[in-house]
């Protein structure tokens, strides 16, 4: 797929601008706060969230619950900001960057495993589609998966500019119809009681604030630490962090507090398998709202699935040498096959692995990169062992909270232990990793930390 420019603008053989894979983003090609925040803003607001919500209260109640939210936004906000800032600053994506801590060698095993885990998640999302169109609707469910695989596809081969037209879409919709539906179930005093609800229900799946944090860190976990590929778009390190506060806490914490006022208001039909799913309530309601559910699914479910390709993609195409929109058709088909197939199903699981493996990762990048910044100062090799050490000892410690100590976060543990056995593994070695000698890149020259021009336009 051939590359040219036209007024200064990188442009592919078929008319659509360049997303740079394979580079930094040039300071001239980077886009508004406005632009990068609608990336990141409409993509936690979606229905699964919702469901997330409320599976929480459903089990916590209405007060513990919501603290479980906002405590698992903040560790997400920390998370995923510091990761945003180093995007900003560098105009990388995940790929690239992961190549300053990892080694150019190393980093296909971090950004590969990510850039897998995300199609996983688009295998979900469009599985999810089918699912939720026969459940309200009793439409066929393998024909509203293919249909909405190929829809998301097609969305996620347009770029970057795709997914901020369908955030800016998504995010009003979920707000409006959320609301009719609060409206709903409020008409027969269901919101009365709201804040009174002790949850704890026989049948709840969430019986800690550790696993609600959990799931609230995790269900973010694959793409907020890729966020560099969403916010490597942003003019400044700072704008970077600005559009991630938009997602989390802002937009995450609406669309899961929607979720918990609709089990609290006991308006959700099945609060423990389907937590907070509002959608019953709007097809119950006539044809119109019926009509608009449908259309708010494919957008909203879409939100998701074409961010998480987007990621896999962009991923991919650095690792192959190929290009994002090759990419795109190859990992969406992939993913298309999984979900016809079922795979969505095994959510829980899904959940558990990216609890435990994906935090550890985005640990040794904040501390490398951000805290001790060794990255800046030290040559790129080809393969370090220390990045990979500390993240085995995250997962590790992740695992045992998991198994030993439900209770409490493993997300945030595998957070934790990762940054903590980067930091001893660097007091131990870092000095003399930095007096050593330069190792030979199997790849060419390193990449500069800055896009060209953008170092004095960034004051973070």
């Amino acid at each position: 797929m051939s590359t040219s420019t036209h007024d200064g603008v990188a442009v592919e053989h078929h008319g659509l601008e360049s997303e740079f894979e394979h580079e930094p983003v040039p300071a001239s090609r980077r886009r508004s706060l406005g632009s990068v925040s609608a990336v990141w803003f409409g993509f936690p607001m979606i229905i699964t969230n919702a469901i997330f919500g409320g599976t929480i209260v459903y089990g916590l109640g209405f007060w513990r619950g919501m603290a479980a939210i906002v405590a698992g936004n903040v560790v997400l906000f920390a998370y995923v900001g510091a990761l945003s800032l180093v995007a900003g600053r560098t105009g990388k994506n995940f790929a690239l960057t992961a190549a300053e801590t990892f080694g150019r060698k190393g980093a296909p095993i971090a950004a590969g495993f990510l850039s897998t885990v995300v199609i996983g998640w688009f295998a979900f999302q469009t599985g999810l589609t089918g699912a939720t169109l026969n459940g309200s609707l009793g439409w066929n469910e393998p024909l509203m998966i293919a249909i909405a695989g190929v829809l998301y596809i097609g969305i996620t081969f347009i770029g970057i500019r795709a997914l901020t037209v369908i955030g800016l879409v998504a995010a009003p919709l979920f707000v409006v119809l959320a609301v009719v539906a609060l409206v709903f179930a409020a008409r027969g005093g269901g919101m009365s009681g709201i804040t009174s609800y002790q949850g704890g229900a026989p049948d709840a799946g969430v019986l800690s604030v550790g696993a609600a944090i959990t799931i609230v860190v995790a269900g973010f976990a694959d793409s907020g630490t890729m966020t560099a590929d969403f916010t490597r778009w942003s003019r400044t390190g700072r704008e970077a962090v600005l559009a991630t506060f938009t997602a989390f806490p802002l937009a995450n914490v609406i669309s899961l507090l929607v979720g918990g006022l609709i089990v609290a208001a006991g308006a959700a039909a099945a609060p423990a398998a389907n937590g907070g799913d509002f959608l019953p309530i709007l097809t119950s309601h006539g044809w119109v709202l019926s009509a608009l559910a449908v259309v708010f699914v494919f957008i909203n479910l879409g939100s998701v699935c074409t961010h998480c390709l987007y990621n896999g993609a962009v991923g991919w195409s650095q690792l192959t040498g190929g290009r994002m929109r090759v990419l795109t058709l190859v990992l969406g088909g992939v993913g298309l096959v999984a979900a016809l197939a079922g795979v969505w199903s095994h959510f829980a699981a899904w959940l558990n692995l990216l609890g435990i493996f994906v935090p550890p990762i985005g640990a040794v990048l904040i501390l490398d990169q951000l805290v001790l910044r060794r990255s800046a100062r030290r040559p790129l090799t080809t393969f370090r062992v220390r990045p990979f050490v500390a993240w085995a000892i995250g997962a590790l410690g992740a695992a045992l909270v998991h198994f030993q100590a439900p209770q409490l976060s493993e997300a945030l543990a595998g957070i934790v232990v990762g940054a903590l056995a980067y930091l001893l593994l660097d007091l131990l070695t870092g000095q003399r990793e930095l007096r050593g000698a330069p190792e030979v890149s199997l790849v060419g020259p390193r990449t500069p930390d800055r896009a060209p021009g953008a170092a004095a336009k960034d004051p973070s």
